[in-house]
């Protein structure tokens, strides 16, 4: 596949998550949630966590910002849950690697869909962005 058409499918693969985000929403019960905000840019995200001991039983988000943000929200979400917390945040460790420009091992997250973040690299006033949600889901762990 060339370069061209690899860009292409990366930001299709941004922009559905951005219109169709997997896990948006809140929980009616109680659960942990966490804020975090990118003064920069506006961003900002809300997630909310339904731990079962140490493990992400579900996750939920909301906020606003850019298509990167809320799709790497989208994404985070799918990556972690079920996961436990210490994976999670090995995840956040790789993730925030690969926004650095690191070569990483892509099929560690467990979902494809993050390699489609890889060229935010090139980016570093967009780093900030792609790497909000997992910021804030770090703070689980705090």
């Amino acid at each position: 596949m060339s370069h061209f058409n690899l860009d292409t499918l990366y930001r299709q693969v941004i922009m559905d998550h951005y219109k169709h985000p997997r896990n948006r929403g809140t929980f009616e019960d109680e659960s942990l949630t966490v804020e975090m905000n990118n003064p920069t840019c506006g961003d900002r995200i809300f997630l909310q966590f339904k731990l079962d001991s140490d493990v992400v039983e579900d996750v939920r988000f909301t906020g606003e910002g850019c298509s990167i943000s809320l799709a790497s929200a989208s994404m985070m979400t799918q990556a972690i849950k079920g996961k436990k917390i210490d994976e999670a945040l090995k995840m956040s460790n790789l993730f925030s690697k690969m926004m650095l420009g690191e070569e990483v091992d892509i099929e560690a997250f467990g979902l494809e869909d993050i390699e489609a973040l890889q060229g935010v690299s090139n980016f570093p006033a967009r780093i900030k962005c792609a790497t909000l949600a997992w910021k804030a889901m770090e703070k689980v762990s705090k």
